[in-house]
């Protein structure tokens, strides 16, 4: 445990001291960054990765709120190309539904430059860990969807729903993908591969909005998102191909693993379990 301590250290002092630009800290930033995109892609979460890593390397919150965005940008918008090409997107619905995502964004954005994101941060575990009940409890809606829905008129409770989705997007980013899928399986009616498609798309919609209140703010270091977002690219193209050949599925596996990972985590279980080790 002691280098990687060490590491931390070395890690914190390039970034105060700006010398970044070193083979290793750019694998480091690449690699994480494509493990987010894929994370991101197939289920959500992912941000936490890069989230934890800007912030370990003495990036204050704020500031890493606004730079992991550049990162999703790009991955979103490599996943829709490949979610449309595929056939999978349902692209008219998708950007109505989008919306509402978008103006809550904004509005999110806004309260995350002057609030700390923390104070969401457990609160957020024990509701990601109720959707495992849902997840488990009706599998058809997840896996093969409710085509009923998916051709009704939008109404005002999916609005509400969409617009906090968007605001709790704009305000943090992780766990938003979660949150956009479950909305989209169990309100719109999509199964958990065109819910993806969707969701992907709706991230894409609401990121540049959010990220242009976190430049206005000053709270983007440009520098670290862009070579992390290397990576996210690449890791949203390969999962966006993973979800559509893979299946519905696998999807809800591995939702599953990212959920109790992400609450083990904000829970302090894993660090309790460090402890013990």
């Amino acid at each position: 445990m002691e280098w990687i301590n060490s590491y931390w250290i070395y890690l914190h002092q390039a970034y105060l001291t700006g010398n970044l630009y070193q083979w290793d800290i750019i694998s480091i930033l690449i690699i994480a960054g494509f493990l987010v995109g894929f994370i991101n892609t197939i289920a959500g979460s992912g941000t936490v990765i890069t989230y934890s890593l800007f912030m370990g390397m003495g990036m204050p919150a704020n500031i890493t709120n606004g730079t992991i965005r550049l990162g999703v940008i790009l991955q979103t918008l490599a996943a829709t190309f490949n979610f449309k090409r595929q056939g999978i997107l349902d692209y008219k619905r998708g950007l109505k539904l989008s919306i509402p995502v978008a103006i809550g964004s904004i509005i999110g954005a806004q309260s995350a430059a002057l609030i700390d994101t923390k104070i969401f941060e457990k609160l957020l575990a024990f509701i990601m860990l109720s959707m495992i009940f849902f997840l488990f409890r009706s599998p058809d809606k997840w896996i093969y969807g409710q085509v009923a829905k998916q051709e009704l008129k939008i109404s005002w409770k999916q609005w509400i729903l969409f617009l906090s989705i968007g605001f709790y997007g704009g305000f943090t980013h992780i766990g938003v993908g979660i949150f956009l899928l479950a909305g989209l399986v169990l309100s719109a009616g999509y199964d958990l591969v065109r819910g993806n498609a969707i969701k992907i798309l709706a991230v894409l919609v609401y990121s540049p909005l959010a990220l242009i209140v976190f430049m206005v703010n000053n709270q983007v270091d440009y520098r670290i998102g862009l070579i992390s977002a290397i990576g996210n690219v690449f890791g949203g193209i390969l999962a966006s191909n993973v979800a559509v050949t893979w299946g519905a599925g696998f999807i809800r596996w591995f939702l599953t693993s990212i959920i109790l990972l992400f609450a083990a985590s904000k829970l302090g279980v894993i660090h309790w379990i460090q402890l013990m080790l």
